[in-house]
């Protein structure tokens, strides 16, 4: 098995097995540029309502890229919503924004600060296929830091920031402990 497909192996594929009574979709790994199907129906979304309220709450996400060696790289994210897609803003090109070049597969993990009836920390954990576009990361920080910090902040707190890079994450399959999950 090659490295880089560590991060979707044995353990995923057992999911895919086991876990189709229960919905589990199995990830799939397709080039961030490559062309929709012609003639295709569009991909519906895979983030539950509830999921797409954890991404927008203002809690920090946990951000798994795969280094060159196969080995993980975990950074902490301000993430958002733009349509289907979850996004977060880079001022610089950073290892995570290299990593997702070479390989776009990714995995997000967030806390939502809740307990369930049974006495566990709910969490959203989700797996997908990340894309880099340039341009656009302070305009969408700016927005991200009026949830994350306050509603009357100013960021990036530099004049003339560079235009970054924005990573956007097609969610492929949810899991954790919350109402997104059967």
């Amino acid at each position: 098995m090659s490295a880089p497909a560590r991060l979707f192996s044995s353990a995923d594929r057992r999911r895919a097995h086991h876990g189709r009574r229960r919905g589990y979709v199995a990830p799939s790994v397709a080039p961030a540029d490559a062309p929709a199907a012609t003639g295709s129906v569009p991909a519906m979304t895979v983030l539950t309502s509830e999921a797409r309220d954890v991404v927008t709450a203002g809690r920090l996400a946990h951000l798994v890229t795969i280094n060159a060696d196969g080995s993980p790289q975990v950074s902490i994210v301000w993430v958002g919503l733009d349509g289907d897609e979850i996004v977060s803003g880079h001022l610089g090109m950073r290892q995570k924004l290299r990593n997702v070049q070479r390989d776009p597969r990714v995995v997000l993990s967030l806390e939502t600060g809740h307990r369930n009836a049974m006495g566990l920390d709910e969490y959203l954990v989700v797996r997908g296929t990340a894309r880099i576009t340039e341009g656009g990361a302070p305009e969408l920080l700016q927005r991200l830091a009026h949830v994350y910090l306050s509603p009357d902040t100013r960021f990036p707190p530099v004049d003339d920031p560079p235009p970054g890079y924005v990573l956007r994450i097609a969610p492929e399959a949810i899991g954790g402990v919350g109402p997104w999950t059967v």
